[in-house]
Parts: structure tokens; C-alpha cells; sequence
């Protein structure tokens, strides 16, 4: 009987997800994931990217922020890492590397020639247990750790645009960014499934 509800729920699972409009869009239109259509979402209600900008994106595999980076916005520069691989796309160096090494963060600096960046965008994510009181922490973990990467390379008057779960310690992380830019907006992209905890923190005037 446990076998059998595992492969029901299983099957659910995959209609679901195959039938889902974006899943559908990315493979018409060829792309690398449904996180592409996050970032457009992103863009449209906040515009934090434009022409002649450089960009760290982190979290990339399998490239979908950074495809679309490049496909939608003229002569920018990005650099992409992330633990896992990603195939190449055409004007993004890649990176593959633990970002909280400070071997993999000297690497990233080297890439950006050792100068600031305007934009900062952290799509990572923790493995998920499925258990929110460990995937939580972690994955304010991970945005506390981009946050301290903002101190080394974000411009002033930079954007971070990180993606992190609600629950608790969700509002203390919250304050602590609108302490360190000078507007803070919380966002949930139409293309975020339903259930999921992530939300996207858009922060823009990075003051220090």
C-alpha cells in the first residue's frame, strides 16, 4: 500500500509539472529553466538592468537568469557561479564553485578585474529536506553570505536581487538588508510554484 501511494503521489507530481504553462514555455522556447521567467517578472516590476551594467549571478545552473541576461539586455557583462556545472552561454564567464571559499570568491574577483559591479543576483538555494525548520536557516544562511559578498563588490547605489524561504528569521534578515539599502521590496514571481516558501528581496541604493 506504501508503494502504491508513493507512485500515485509520484504521478500527480509529474502531470503537474509537465502540464504547468511555464515548464511548457521552456521547452518551446528553448530555455534553460522556468527561472528565466522569474527574472523577467523581476525586471518588469523593478528594472534594475540595463545596457553597459556588469552582473555576478550566483546560484546560475542551469543558466536560466543568465540567458536571459543576455539575450534581453545590450552589452552587459556577466559573470555566473554556481557549485554545480552549467553549460556555456555565449557572454557569461562561469565560475563553478563554492562561493562561500575564499578560493572560489578570489577566483570571482579576479573575473571582475577587481572592480565593483552594479548588479548582485542570488537565485541559490539549499538542498531541500522538505523539513522548513532546516531549510529555512539555510537558506538565510546562504543570503547572509550574499550580503557579505555585497560589502566586497557591490557598487554604491548597487541592486541585490536573493532569493529566500519565509519562515522564522525571514523578518530579522528583512530589516537587516532595508538597514543597508535605501528601498526594499519583497516580491513572489508568477512563475514561483504556488507552494514554494521562496520570495525575492529587491534591493536598490546599496549605501555602504
Amino acid at each position: 500500500m506504501v508503494m502504491r501511494r508513493r507512485s500515485v503521489s509520484s504521478s500527480r507530481w509529474l502531470y503537474n509539472h509537465y502540464n504547468d504553462q511555464y515548464v511548457q514555455q521552456v521547452f518551446q522556447k528553448q530555455l534553460r529553466s522556468r527561472s528565466w521567467f522569474k527574472l523577467a517578472s523581476l525586471q518588469c516590476s523593478d528594472n534594475f538592468l540595463r545596457p553597459g551594467i556588469a552582473v555576478i549571478d550566483l546560484g546560475s545552473s542551469p543558466g536560466g537568469w543568465s540567458q536571459y541576461i543576455v539575450n534581453k539586455v545590450r552589452n552587459i557583462r556577466v559573470v555566473a557561479c554556481d557549485i554545480l556545472p552549467m553549460h556555456p552561454i555565449k557572454g557569461v564567464n562561469f565560475l563553478q564553485g563554492d562561493i562561500s571559499e575564499n578560493k572560489v570568491l578570489n577566483f570571482l574577483f579576479n573575473l571582475l578585474n577587481n572592480k565593483k559591479v552594479q548588479v548582485i543576483l542570488s537565485d541559490m538555494s539549499p538542498n531541500i529536506s522538505g523539513k522548513a525548520e532546516i531549510d529555512i536557516p539555510k537558506s538565510i544562511s546562504l543570503g547572509e553570505l550574499v550580503v557579505d559578498i555585497c560589502r566586497n563588490v557591490l557598487e554604491i547605489n548597487g541592486v541585490l536581487v536573493v532569493k529566500v524561504f519565509q519562515g522564522e528569521g525571514f523578518d530579522r534578515y528583512l530589516c537587516h538588508i532595508r538597514t543597508l539599502f535605501t528601498e526594499v521590496k519583497v516580491r513572489k514571481p508568477h512563475a514561483s510554484c504556488v507552494n514554494s516558501r521562496e520570495v525575492y528581496i529587491v534591493a536598490k541604493g546599496y549605501k555602504l
